[in-house]
């Protein structure tokens, strides 16, 4: 079938498409109900199916024959060490800290967030809470404590589950402290602290609250599958909002388990059995769909790195775990290959390995621009596809759908909506607007299963947020155009969150740290173009006439509150001080025009601005003159 039959069907008689989809997957109960819709547009898949998204994962692949065949690979650089993981033997390491949990009292239901480096405990840890049907919410390694605490508040765990330490490079990042500190912060305090100890850095623990990983694994029997609902949440995960406050991202086990099968094969052409490698985190929906859940769904082996794409050790890193892994099929942010790219423009560090085994390229996560495109398929020779989705669809909303046909690639293009996704550019009224000519990218509800059903516990929030503003159709966020071929290209955020080396973050979250400045009277951070890392957070800062501290010393506290903060992603290149801000008559600032001027772009001088002048002002501080 080709590509565009697919998609018609998938469009034009979805309950037959997602029944014929839902059969690849093993059920407990299969549902005889595909799709029951609710009064906004939105709905639920599978409603009256059952399942274990841990029992689909693991012990399906024992039934089918696969026991025997590597589930797991980690690498660690960091700490010279690899080891691997059958599905027999991940199952029962997965059961064995199931029953863990059973016996500190988590069950179907109960919240457990995990906050941990690129270690197996991490996947072990997120299966084990699927198999109990508790709702894990993980929170990347690298944020900051008061991150923490604010997702520890608004999930409200029975129980945490942390490393002793994370290792960044040749930097070891003691864990404890920071969860210490967050459950200090947060006025909900989970039951629990599980805590893995890694030999670079011992914890100390607190009696009756904290628990020894190994010794609880010592004592525990394992727990079998918990039957849910297709409809129970799975897990739940922290994106940046613009108002600062992070939206918990609602994940189901039905749809989830289905769309994340299908995406294996539409988007990847993988087959059980395929290596398949996701160079990200854990704490990243890339790192939960297609490091942990899409791969083992699958039947492949899948690969836990924990290392950088350069500095671990070197430029050639990538390609000596292509090689000594027999990689099949490479996923990665375009970010990675621009940084191998800085250190190794020649690829002469490629040339070192066997890389043979590798079939395709696969980026997300920001915008493939087309020199790193072009630059990955002359050296590698392969295919390099880039695809489009968020975290809150949890797989790709526009891809080139190679499980069906390889599809044309144009660089800086997302190329064609997934079956399931039916794209539209729109304007503000959700009109479509002609091709070539920008708009908003939305999809026309409902989605497809696999997306976000909510926001945890604020459904409110999430119809405002997403389906609201362009009635009828899931709001994205992202503006771009559709081409006469009918191909997307995906230009960048509408709203204030910026996109940093693959991630996610709120400036407005970044501008309340800068506001909390005692010398600061107002202030707004942009995204500013970066060559490496996609986007870098830049702050325009006024301050108090009563401030005597020097500017260039206040800039070092800003930079340094929001690492503090908000944690090191969220580095800020600089903190300007400005005599002004561009505003509108009615006070709003002027963001996009503050990032064309930082960009280089040419920009409209807005007749509501209340003061022209103040765009060259601007323009000075950046160091454009023209």
């Amino acid at each position: 079938m080709s590509y565009q039959a697919e998609f018609q069907r998938a469009i034009g008689q979805p309950e037959s498409f997602w029944r014929e989809q839902a059969e690849q997957i093993d059920w407990i109960t299969p549902p005889a109900t595909i799709w029951q819709a609710r009064d906004n547009g939105h709905g639920d898949w599978f409603p009256d199916g059952t399942l274990n998204t841990s029992d689909v994962a693991l012990d399906a692949n024992i039934r089918a024959g696969r026991g025997e065949q590597t589930a797991l690979i980690y690498d660690s650089p960091v700490t010279g060490s690899t080891g691997s993981w059958t599905y027999r033997e991940l199952t029962a390491e997965v059961a064995r800290f199931a029953g863990a949990l059973q016996h500190e009292g988590i069950g179907k239901g109960d919240r457990v967030v995990i906050y941990m480096p690129m270690i197996p405990q991490a996947v072990i840890a997120m299966l084990a809470c699927a198999r109990l049907g508790a709702i894990h919410s993980v929170v990347f390694g690298g944020f900051a404590a008061h991150e923490l605490a604010v997702r520890i508040e608004d999930a409200e765990p029975k129980a945490l589950i942390t490393a002793s330490c994370g290792i960044e490079i040749n930097r070891v990042i003691e864990y404890k402290p920071l969860v210490d500190r967050a459950i200090e912060q947060s006025s909900h305090k989970p039951d629990c602290c599980i805590v893995f100890q890694r030999e670079q850095a011992v914890a100390a623990m607190l009696e009756g609250r904290d628990k020894d990983w190994n010794e609880l694994m010592s004592n525990a029997g394992p727990a079998g599958p918990v039957p849910v609902k297709a409809t129970d949440p799975l897990y739940i995960l922290y994106t940046s909002g613009t108002t600062g406050k992070p939206k918990g991202v609602v994940r189901d086990n039905g749809g989830h388990a289905v769309a994340l099968r299908y995406s294996m094969k539409l988007v990847y052409n993988a087959e059980p059995g395929d290596v398949f490698w996701t160079a990200s985190d854990v704490g990243w929906v890339v790192g939960h769909s297609y490091i942990v859940y899409a791969p083992l769904l699958t039947g492949c082996t899948t690969i836990l790195y924990e290392g950088k794409p350069v500095k671990t050790p070197d430029a050639g890193a990538f390609w000596r775990v292509v090689q000594d892994h027999k990689v099949n099929l490479l996923f990665t942010a375009p970010t990675a290959f621009r940084a191998v790219r800085k250190e190794d423009p020649e690829a002469d560090e490629l040339a070192r390995y066997d890389t043979s085994s590798l079939k395709r390229i696969f980026v997300a996560g920001e915008r493939l621009d087309p020199p790193t495109y072009e630059w990955l398929r002359e050296h590698t020779g392969l295919p390099v596809l880039d695809h489009w989705w968020q975290t809150e669809t949890g797989w790709a909303i526009c891809c080139n759908p190679v499980g069906i046909e390889m599809l044309l690639t144009k660089p800086g293009s997302a190329t064609m909506p997934s079956p399931g996704f039916n794209v539209q550019v729109v304007d503000s009224r959700g009109q479509q607007v002609a091709h070539g000519e920008q708009g908003q990218i939305a999809v026309k509800l409902p989605l497809p299963p696999g997306c976000m059903t909510t926001v945890w516990g604020d459904d409110e929030r999430f119809r405002k947020t997403y389906l609201d503003p362009i009635p009828g159709f899931y709001s994205s966020g992202d503006g771009g155009f559709e081409d006469e071929d009918g191909y997307i290209f995906i230009m960048g955020r509408t709203d204030d969150v910026i996109n940093v080396a693959g991630h996610r973050l709120s400036t407005g979250e970044m501008e309340e740290v800068i506001a909390s400045h005692p010398a600061v009277a107002e202030c707004c951070v942009v995204g500013v173009q970066d060559q490496l890392k996609g986007q870098v957070p830049v702050g325009l800062v006024l301050v108090k006439d009563s401030a005597t501290i020097d500017h260039d010393e206040l800039e070092d506290e800003l930079v340094e509150m929001v690492r503090e903060r908000i944690g090191a992603i969220a580095s800020l290149r600089r903190a300007m001080v400005v005599d002004r801000l561009p505003k509108t008559r009615s006070g709003k600032i002027l963001r996009r025009i503050i990032r064309q001027i930082a960009d280089g772009e040419s920009y409209n001088v807005p007749g509501t601005i209340d003061d022209p002048a103040i765009l060259d002002e601007i323009s000075e501080q950046f160091g454009r003159t023209d």
